[in-house]
């Protein structure tokens, strides 16, 4: 796995181990001693599996006792289960926000109940950082960035107009946001790269492929899919087969994720290029937990930092993957 941590990230890390100040919980802190509620977003994708696996092994050998719930992505059900936790009296709350807006009122109430809460894998747009100790999870602008980076690339010698269609993630939520807003930010100084329709899938396979059938009967001259994850991306694939083209030739295809099965389409030359976003956040979250409820103090971001795949890079790797 291609799983290095930054320089920055590791002087975090060590600051983490050093400190001894910051607010603390109720709760007793000793290893094996900890119960974390967490409110997984639900179980959208292969990379959402990847990750909840990741956080309940993670757990188990942490002697952490895990207290879990599916939002099926939903936030009303998130914000449910974070009240059923601060009513439990647990030790530290850990989420995944279905959407980045709408949570001030449920952290207060954690805050108030001096529960500490770590965000995982997407952040929250609360200006009132007190709410929670820490963000653990990918950039995701930058992964929009290196999609937009090699696609620019890609097309370097161009000069005709490239259109593009855009799968987006599910409205509201921040790699959605972000991952839209990296990719802009860079096509966005060549006007020969025009985003021609633009849509969410939810983040699954079905949607993607659904609403790729909707771009394909729309827009005929499709020169390039940007898909904000795997899973829709190999929704789109079936679509673009079933519409009588070649995924990877005729319509070039970026995702982002790295999952067993997006990685596999790569190296089968369907998928064009994979953004990495891994989503073993479980040790580093096991860690982090422990701290906060000793009351360090931990960095406000936890950053992972992460590669990208071309197809070559694809079928090195596709045997070693974990997810």
């Amino acid at each position: 796995m291609f799983k290095r941590i930054s320089a920055l990230v590791l002087a975090g890390l060590t600051a983490m181990s050093v400190a001894s100040c910051g607010g603390g919980s109720g709760g007793s802190g000793g290893d094996g001693s900890i119960t974390m509620g967490f409110a997984q977003v639900g179980a959208e994708s292969g990379w959402r599996t990847a990750n909840t696996k990741s956080v309940q092994d993670s757990a188990k050998n942490a002697g952490v006792t895990l207290k879990f719930s599916d939002a099926q992505q939903k936030q009303e059900n998130q914000i449910k289960a974070i009240r059923s936790y601060i009513q439990q009296k647990v030790d530290v709350i850990a989420f995944s926000p279905v959407v980045e807006s709408g949570w001030d009122t449920v952290l207060k109430e954690a805050k108030d109940a001096k529960i500490p809460v770590i965000l995982t894998d997407r952040a929250v747009d609360s200006k009132d950082t007190s709410l929670y100790k820490t963000f653990l999870g990918s950039d995701f602008v930058e992964e929009g960035k290196k999609a937009g980076q090699w696609l620019v690339q890609e097309y370097k010698d161009a000069k005709d107009p490239v259109n593009i269609v855009e799968l987006q993630g599910t409205t509201g939520s921040a790699p959605a946001n972000d991952r839209k807003a990296g990719f802009a930010q860079v096509i966005g100084a060549d006007p020969k790269f025009k985003v021609i329709a633009s849509q969410t899938g939810d983040f699954t396979r079905a949607k993607g492929k659904e609403v790729m059938e909707a771009f394909l009967k729309s827009n005929p001259d499709i020169d390039v899919l940007y898909a904000h994850n795997d899973d829709m991306g190999l929704g789109a694939i079936e679509a673009i087969e079933g519409a009588g083209k070649v995924p990877g030739k005729d319509i070039k295809i970026i995702t982002v994720d790295a999952v067993k099965d997006g990685m596999q389409a790569l190296a089968d030359g369907k998928i064009n290029y994979i953004v990495e976003c891994s989503p073993l956040l479980g040790p580093q979250l096991m860690d982090l937990a422990k701290k906060v409820v000793k009351g360090e103090q931990v960095p406000a971001r936890v950053v992972t930092e992460e590669t990208t795949f071309t197809q070559e890079q694809a079928k090195q790797v596709l045997s070693s993957r974990q997810y």
